[in-house]
């Protein structure tokens, strides 16, 4: 019984979540106009990574989802390496992304396929340093001992640096704002140039199921998940996960995009650095 209301608690946030990140997006409009198309193919496109990508993508978004505790103590997938569980869907969402721009066989999404390659990999590297600097107080890889170890003080205290980087990787992860190198709109929409009907429309609704997965994860390694005074632990979660995707969605909407090659730099030389600081503070406070 537990299991099926944890089930039920995923579904009914990624569709609940979905809906409120298109209102804050403003993409209802688009998303209906876009299902009353028909879709429009280019010459010989690869049609089996066409219809997989977008279904991987949103399974992906599920995924990372069910890692997450909707009260203390209960996920759907309460393992003991939930940070690795979603490390690989951040890892995975690249080659997703990739398989997307490769489909068409045109090449605007191919261009958009191989800067997202190249500007996802090195974002993965801060990811795993600030996942692991907020998994040191709980001594676990656990996203419920993390929860549990923000009883006192929540990682966004402790660790001022993990959230706004964590940011910085869902932004990649959502393909928004400074981070969209894949769906551009200087490569003409990048991997989604060639896309149309309810393909284009499923890799929306894709895309902002991740931005729901993200905002969730944010929230409870960097604010305590569902911990709360006086309400239920999940309304708590999706406060903190509703608050987290107005984030972004301003973030995404009020920060430029710079060149590939001047992002590449400050991943390497301003990121990466930071992130790696904020693990030894971790490091050095838990000890």
């Amino acid at each position: 019984m537990t299991v099926l209301l944890l089930v039920l608690a995923v579904c009914a946030t990624l569709l609940a979540g979905v809906v409120l990140a298109a209102v804050l997006d403003r993409a209802l409009p688009e998303l209906a106009g876009t299902l009353s198309r028909q879709r429009i193919e280019t010459e010989a496109p690869d049609r089996m990574n066409r219809d997989l990508a977008p279904a991987f993508y949103l399974a992906l978004a599920a995924v990372g989802l069910s890692v997450v505790p909707f009260a203390p103590g209960l996920a759907l997938i309460d393992s003991p390496v939930g940070v690795v569980i979603w490390g690989t869907c951040e890892a995975l969402t690249i080659i997703v992304v990739f398989l997307h721009g490769w489909s068409p066989n045109a090449p605007f999404p191919l261009i958009g396929a191989y800067r997202y390659a190249a500007i996802g990999l090195p974002v993965m590297l801060p990811s795993m340093f600030v996942l692991i600097a907020a998994a040191l107080p709980a001594e676990s890889l656990s996203l419920v001992a993390i929860v549990d170890s923000q009883r006192e003080v929540w990682n966004v205290l402790r660790q001022p640096l993990g959230l706004p980087l964590f940011l910085v990787v869902a932004l990649t992860l959502t393909l928004r704002g400074p981070m969209d190198f894949a769906d551009a709109a200087d490569i003409a929409g990048g991997t989604s140039a060639e896309d149309s009907g309810a393909g284009r429309a499923l890799w929306q609704v894709a895309r902002l199921a991740m931005l729901v997965s993200a905002s969730a994860v944010a929230a409870t390694v960097f604010l305590g998940g569902p911990l709360g005074p006086v309400l239920p632990g999940p309304v708590w979660l999706w406060v903190k996960t509703a608050a987290l995707m107005a984030v972004l969605v301003w973030l995404g909407n009020r920060v430029a995009r710079t060149t590939p090659s001047r992002m590449l730099t400050i991943l390497w030389v301003v990121l990466l650095p930071l992130s790696f600081a904020d693990l030894i503070i971790s490091g050095v406070v838990a000890l």
